[in-house]
């Protein structure tokens, strides 16, 4: 196997046609010259070298390696500043998946903070909810996915179901009611979910709307989902509008402008458990690990 520190010996040796000027110019000594061409030569198979009179010739061989080494070496060069820059983050790219109530909240204060600390370092976003943002994280297209699994839900492998993954905790976020402001429950500190039992309801993404259905069932009644829609100012409108009430996470509330709705507490709590996935290669790459801080660092803010 050719090394790259016989090439530059190599190179060396063709410019000052000795190998104790070719020592002199890389501050070695000249037996140590001698040994790596022996050591060169015995890789490639073939004389590299042959002495005319006091200095060193390149046989044809020699040539075409040296005539290689230029571009080889200059590529290396490039190579190590390059993953010294990544490692410096001096540069990097970090793909990023995440929910959309994690995108408008999470997201923007961790990657501006990046952004200061970090100014060489790329993220680009794409919004996914697990579990196919998680899908998309074990198949290579992402290196970190934002996620969220509720307390005790159906669908939850518990502990297993991210065991293959590194998990960042980040917070937990509550379920909060939403009912329009002139609801008779709109000025209530907590209600409890049964006291909603016979409204209309107004339901959110497919995991949350299955959760919010569990909770209901728990609670001795099967909600009256009127309306379903994924976009979480379309679910505060539609409450605004008197047109039913729904539960949303703390963060998707944090995310929009409510008006003409009141939120109150629910009773019994559910809360959402919101992490950080990445796979356990990605974690100590430098930009991965910079952004998993930032996005700890977010979900830590007042």
């Amino acid at each position: 196997m050719i090394e790259a520190r016989h090439l530059r010996v190599l190179r060396a040796v063709a410019a000052t046609g000795s190998f104790s000027a070719a020592g002199r110019e890389l501050g070695c000594t000249q037996p140590a010259v001698s040994q790596q061409m022996k050591a060169l030569e015995a890789s490639v198979g073939t004389p590299l070298l042959v002495r005319n009179g006091r200095e060193m010739r390149l046989t044809q061989a020699g040539e075409a390696l040296v005539r290689h080494a230029s571009g080889i070496l200059a590529g290396l060069t490039a190579a190590e500043e390059e993953v010294a820059a990544i490692a410096g983050l001096r540069a990097g790219r970090v793909r990023l998946v995440s929910f959309p109530s994690g995108s408008s909240t999470l997201v923007p204060t961790a990657l501006a903070a990046l952004r200061a600390a970090h100014p060489g370092t790329r993220v680009s976003l794409e919004e996914a909810e697990p579990p196919d943002s998680v899908d998309l994280l074990r198949a290579g297209d992402c290196d970190i996915a934002l996620a969220f699994r509720y307390e005790g839900a159906a669908d939850a492998g518990g502990a297993e179901e991210w065991a293959d993954l590194v998990v960042r905790p980040l917070l937990a976020d509550r379920l909060v009611g939403l009912v329009p402001e002139r609801h008779r429950l709109a000025h209530a500190e907590s209600v409890a979910l049964g006291e909603l039992a016979d409204e209309p309801w107004i339901a959110g993404c497919p995991r949350c709307r299955g959760q919010l259905v569990q909770a209901c069932e728990s609670a001795g009644f099967t909600p009256r989902i009127d309306f379903a829609t994924d976009d979480y100012p379309a679910v505060v409108g539609l409450v605004g509008a008197g047109l039913g009430v729904a539960a949303l996470p703390q963060l998707a509330i944090e995310s929009v402008r409510p008006r003409g709705v009141r939120t109150v507490a629910l009773e019994p709590a559910v809360r959402r458990e919101i992490v950080a996935l990445t796979l356990p290669d990605l974690e100590q790459v430098p930009a991965v690990a910079a952004t998993l801080e930032q996005l700890s660092r977010a979900a830590r803010r007042p």
